[in-house]
Order: structure tokens, then sequence, then C-alpha cells
């Protein structure tokens, strides 16, 4: 499955575990991937996998909530 924001193209980066004896070995950062429904320039709904940071700065635009009244 690919770890990776459809909006800003984030993915995973890597470093270092560092041990108290400072042995190190290589790891992944990442990143915070939620999946949201977002509205579409054409009207249309679709789920994305987007990071947090793109949700936060309102790249993402989710979609309005129609109420049915009875």
């Amino acid at each position: 499955m690919s770890q990776v924001c459809d909006i800003c193209g984030k993915g995973p980066a890597t470093g270092n575990n560092v041990s108290h004896a400072h042995n190190k070995s290589r790891r992944r950062f990442m990143p915070n991937l939620q999946n949201v429904r977002t509205q579409l320039a054409g009207g249309q709904v679709k789920t994305i996998k987007a990071c947090t940071r793109c949700i936060r700065s309102g790249k993402v635009v989710k979609p309005v909530v129609s109420k049915v009244s009875e």
C-alpha cells in the first residue's frame, strides 16, 4: 500500500535509530496519512489519502453535509 499524500506527495523519509550506546540502524519516518472525503473541482466527492498538514492548512475541501428534512 502506498504511503504517499495525494495532495502534496509527501512520502516516507529515512533516518537512523540511535541507541544509548550510539549504535545506528536505519528506520523510516512515515507521514501521518488520513482517509478523508473531499469535494473535487467538478463537484464530485472522492475519498483520498491526505497528510494532516494538508488537512489542517485547508488544501482539502470537505463536502457539505446536506440534511434531509422530513
